[in-house]
C-alpha cells in the first residue's frame, strides 16, 4: 500500500512537471519581466523561426538574429538575460502571424533596407505611380522574404538572398545580398572607440559587414538608377531620449541638414549648434531630420537618461560620394541624399501610431557595380550602459558634449 501511494505521488509529480512545460506558449513569459532581453528572446522563439543568438563567453553580451526577417539584429543586451533589451519589437504583428500588405514593421534594431526609397530611380514605387502612401511598397526581399543562413557559431552568422528589383523608371537590378553580423568583444569594442571603458559600465558591440552583388547582365549606371545599402535601428524610446549627432562645423552647415520631412521639427524638439544637433526621440511626434555627407561625421548616438544608456552607431561618410535621395518626388539631384538620419514615432494623422519607437539610420554611397562587381558597406553598434558619470565622461570623449546639459534640459527643477 505504502509503494502504491509513493507511485501515485511520484505520477502527480511527474504530471504537474509536464502540464508546466505543455503547449502553453505564454508560460515561460510569467514570470519575466517585460522589457528585458530573457522575456524578447523567449518571445521570438515562440513566434518566429530559427533565431539565432550570438553570446560571449560570460552570457553577459547577446545578440538575436532572425534569418525570417532578413537577418536582421531583433534585440541586444549587455547585462544577460535580466539585462535591458535595446531593440523595439511589434509584439502585436508578429505574434498576429499575419504579413501586412505594404511594410510589416516587426522591428529590430538593425535591418537591412535598400535605397533609393522616392524619386525617379526607387525601388519602392512603380513607374507612372503618384508619390503617395497608397501606391507605396516596400520591396518583399527586404520585408517579408526570409534569407538563408551560410554559417552560424557563437560569435558570427552570415546571411545572403537573391533578388529582381525594377525601379520607377523602369530599371531591372538583378541583385545578390549577403550580411554577416558579428559580436565584437569588450577590447574590440574600446578599439572601435579608441577609449578605455571604465569597468562600472556593461557594453555589447557588434559589426555588420553588409554587401550587394551585380548579378545581372549589365553595369548599374547612375543615370538609370543606382541603390545604396541602408541600415536603418529601431530602439525603444523614453520621456528622455535625445539623439546626438555631431558634425563638421563648416559654413553653412545647417543648410545641410534636412529637417522637413514630414513637416518642420518644432525648435523645443531639434537643438542646432555649431557641430552638434540634439533631437528628442520620445516616440511621441512623428519627425525626421537628415545629415548629409559634406558635413556628417563618422558616429551618431543617443542617450536614455532613464536607464542610463549611451548608444553609438559608426559607420563610413564618403564625402565625394553619391548618395540616393529618398525625397517621395521626382528630382533634380537623385544623387545628394543624406547618409545619417534619425526619426522619431508619433501618431499619424489618424491617430493610430507604429510603434512607439526611434530610428538611428545610415546609408552607403551609390556605385556603378559592374557585372559581377560587389560593394561592401560595414556598420558598428555599441551599447555602453551603467555609472552615469562613467557614461558623462565616455561621453565628453567620443562627442565632445557634457551630458550634464541634456540632462538639466530634459529635467528642469
Amino acid at each position: 500500500m505504502k509503494s502504491l501511494t509513493l507511485k501515485c505521488f511520484a505520477a502527480c509529480i511527474l504530471f504537474s512537471c509536464l502540464a508546466c512545460n505543455g503547449p502553453d506558449k505564454n508560460t515561460s513569459l510569467r514570470n519575466v519581466k517585460n522589457g528585458t532581453y530573457a522575456y524578447d528572446a523567449n518571445f521570438l522563439k515562440q513566434h518566429s523561426k530559427n533565431v539565432i543568438e550570438l553570446h560571449d563567453k560570460e552570457g553577459k553580451a547577446k545578440i538575436l538574429l532572425s534569418p525570417e526577417y532578413q537577418g536582421r539584429v531583433m534585440t541586444t543586451t549587455a547585462m544577460g538575460d535580466t539585462g535591458t533589451s535595446f531593440g523595439w519589437i511589434n509584439y502585436k504583428l508578429i505574434s498576429s502571424g499575419k504579413k501586412k500588405a505594404q511594410f510589416n514593421p516587426v522591428g529590430g534594431e538593425e535591418r537591412f533596407w535598400l535605397g533609393p526609397e522616392g524619386g525617379q530611380y526607387s525601388i519602392y514605387f512603380k513607374k507612372n505611380d503618384s508619390f503617395n502612401i497608397a501606391h507605396w511598397q516596400v520591396p518583399g526581399v527586404i520585408d517579408t522574404i526570409p534569407y538563408d543562413v551560410s554559417m552560424s557559431n557563437d560569435s558570427t552568422a552570415v546571411f545572403s538572398t537573391k533578388a529582381v528589383l525594377v525601379n520607377y523608371s523602369g530599371t531591372t537590378l538583378n541583385i545578390s545580398i549577403q550580411r554577416a553580423i558579428s559580436l565584437l568583444d569588450r577590447n574590440s569594442i574600446e578599439q572601435k572607440l579608441n577609449v578605455k571603458i571604465p569597468v562600472d559600465v556593461y557594453c555589447i558591440g557588434y559589426e555588420t559587414n553588409n554587401q550587394i552583388k551585380n548579378i545581372g547582365e549589365e553595369r548599374w549606371k547612375k543615370e538609370k538608377g543606382l541603390l545604396s545599402i541602408w541600415l536603418l535601428g529601431m530602439m525603444t524610446p523614453t520621456e528622455e531620449t535625445k539623439v546626438i549627432i555631431p558634425f563638421k562645423p563648416v559654413p553653412g552647415a545647417k543648410s545641410l541638414i534636412t529637417t522637413n520631412y514630414f513637416g518642420d521639427v518644432p525648435r523645443e524638439r531639434l537643438e542646432l549648434k555649431d557641430s552638434v544637433l540634439y533631437f528628442t526621440c520620445d516616440g511621441k511626434y512623428r519627425s525626421k531630420i537628415g545629415l548629409s555627407p559634406l558635413i556628417a561625421k563618422s558616429l551618431a548616438a543617443s542617450f536614455d537618461f532613464n536607464r542610463n544608456v549611451l548608444t553609438l552607431i559608426l559607420f563610413p561618410v564618403d564625402g565625394s560620394g553619391m548618395y540616393v535621395n529618398s525625397k517621395w518626388e521626382l528630382q533634380k539631384e537623385p544623387y545628394k541624399g543624406d547618409v545619417v538620419n534619425s526619426y522619431n514615432d508619433g501618431p499619424l494623422a489618424d491617430g493610430t501610431q507604429l510603434g512607439p519607437f526611434y530610428e538611428i539610420e545610415s546609408s552607403s554611397s551609390a556605385k556603378e557595380l559592374a557585372i559581377g562587381e560587389t560593394q561592401e558597406y560595414r556598420q558598428v553598434t555599441c551599447h555602453l550602459q551603467g555609472n552615469y558619470e562613467s557614461l558623462r565622461e565616455l561621453a565628453k570623449k567620443l562627442l565632445g558634449i557634457d551630458l550634464n546639459d541634456l540632462k538639466n534640459k530634459n529635467r528642469p527643477e
